[in-house]
């Protein structure tokens, strides 16, 4: 079996790596299950107080693998085989698990966890990263979500309002444009930037700063915070906006016969 993550843990924090560089951290199936495997490693481990998730090579994550390769190795085995049996209920319930499931959960989960960001965080890259509590970039790190041009108003975990407020939010999904490291630092994104020869330096210092407090009022804190956004109701906004999502599927299925519209080649353009 290949190894997507891997795993560490030592003073408290739990490392956690993308480790599919060659492909720029695209997610497979497997890549995700072994993804949330240590995501819950790490949360019933009593000893760890924090969880950093990193990425090796340059990029942090080109999102959601969906290259013909993949499709045809069903590495997504909703395309495989859940589409054709179950249809949009099919595709719904796989996305219900896989990636608004898993970056819900993750966000929930009660330890504090830093995202290191370098590179390009395209799309299903914002589902790894917006659910952790804090953000830090490298300079070169640029956001995006490009999704509109395959005929999807958005990735499955409708973090933009939130992270960039509604008319940023608007422009990144109308323009397909990235959002560079400093404007995501102005927009309040990410909470800071540094070089990219010193990322990894400066993400584990803020871990093992955050790792010295007491692990019952970090719990408590993070709570805090995550229960006033969901009064503010980010817990419905997010669900409501993953069924218009599924909207998206079904409108490229009426046109096309795909769950997708083409313009995979011009998302990579903008990626």
């Amino acid at each position: 079996m290949a190894e997507y993550i891997l795993y560490s843990a030592e003073a408290g924090i739990a490392t956690i790596t993308l480790n599919r560089p060659e492909q720029r951290n695209a997610q497979n199936q497997l890549f995700l299950e072994q993804l949330n495997a240590a995501w819950e490693r790490a949360a019933e481990d009593e000893a760890v107080r924090v969880i950093l998730l990193r990425a090796e090579g340059p990029h942090f994550s080109a999102g959601h693998d969906v290259s013909p390769e993949a499709i045809r190795e069903g590495s997504f085995r909703r395309i495989a085989g859940t589409i054709p049996e179950r249809g949009l209920l099919g595709i719904h319930e796989w996305e219900a698990k896989y990636y608004l499931g898993y970056s819900r959960r993750w966000r929930d989960i009660s330890k504090p966890s830093i995202a290191a960001v370098q590179g390009a965080c395209i799309a299903g890259g914002l589902l790894l990263a917006w659910p952790c509590d804090l953000i830090v970039a490298a300079d070169d790190a640029r956001f995006s979500d490009p999704v509109v041009l395959m005929g999807i108003g958005g990735v499955e975990y409708h973090g933009h309002t939130w992270e960039l407020g509604a008319r940023k939010a608007k422009e990144m999904l109308f323009t397909a444009r990235p959002i560079d490291a400093a404007e995501a630092e102005r927009r309040g994104m990410v909470n800071r930037v540094v070089p990219r020869a010193d990322l990894d330096k400066e993400s584990r210092a803020l871990a093992e700063e955050i790792a010295r407090m007491h692990p019952h009022a970090l719990a408590m804190a993070k709570r805090a915070v995550n229960q006033t956004l969901d009064v503010m109701g980010q817990q419905a906004a997010l669900q409501s906006c993953f069924d218009i999502h599924q909207l998206g599927h079904a409108s490229a299925y009426a046109q096309t016969g795909q769950f997708i519209v083409s313009g995979m080649e011009a998302v990579k353009g903008k990626a």
